[in-house]
């Protein structure tokens, strides 16, 4: 994550808003980085149960009423909580068409626009409402009904807002790299393109 930093930046020289804008922008990505490799460990229970499903089910010929309930609330944790991680590695979705063509500057006015109208408040409203369903969840003690097992859900349900804090926070720094670009008409992170 390190190397998509400008290190070559001299913090010293910068206005005291960028002195305090650029090492924020820093922690925030070095914070989001963090929390997506620790959301990675979700891919062994979701792995383990898959494969125990299979196991079980084809060799022995005994299903499990718990595996489709991992697998579902370990997966959609999996890409919920690495929707931060996705954003900080520009990983989401673009027109390239049109983006690779236009200047740094004018894409900073873009995502600067997009984070202040759209995405924080959006985020926002979104982690707000959500809490309130995980607390309706929990205080009626709300049961997944996909198999046998019907586990409490409220733990998949506090997913929720914790993803959309996360792009919050995510955002906020996404928001300073777009007000470096229309101020400096250059990057403060490249980002690589991702292909899928």
């Amino acid at each position: 994550m390190s190397d998509n930093v400008q290190s070559a930046l001299d913090e010293s020289q910068l206005s005291p808003f960028w002195q305090v804008a650029v090492p924020l922008s820093r922690k925030i990505d070095r914070f989001t980085h963090y929390t997506g490799q620790l959301t990675m460990f979700l891919l062994a229970p979701l792995i383990f149960s898959s494969v125990a499903e299979v196991i079980l089910r084809y060799f022995f010929k005994a299903p499990t009423a718990w595996a489709g309930d991992v697998t579902f609330m370990a997966n959609g944790s999996l890409f919920m909580l690495g929707s931060a991680f996705a954003l900080l590695n520009g990983a989401h979705i673009r027109t390239d068409i049109l983006w690779d063509k236009f200047s740094v500057s004018k894409k900073g006015w873009i995502d600067l626009i997009t984070y202040v109208v759209l995405f924080l408040p959006v985020m926002g409203l979104l982690t707000s409402i959500s809490i309130d369903d995980v607390i309706k969840s929990f205080q009626i003690n709300e049961k997944s009904n996909l198999g046998l097992w019907q586990p409490i859900i409220w733990p998949l349900r506090a997913v929720v807002p914790v993803a959309f804090a996360l792009l919050f926070i995510q955002g906020i720094s996404e928001l300073l790299k777009s007000l470096w670009a229309v101020n400096t008409g250059t990057e403060l992170v490249r980002h690589e393109k991702i292909e899928i």
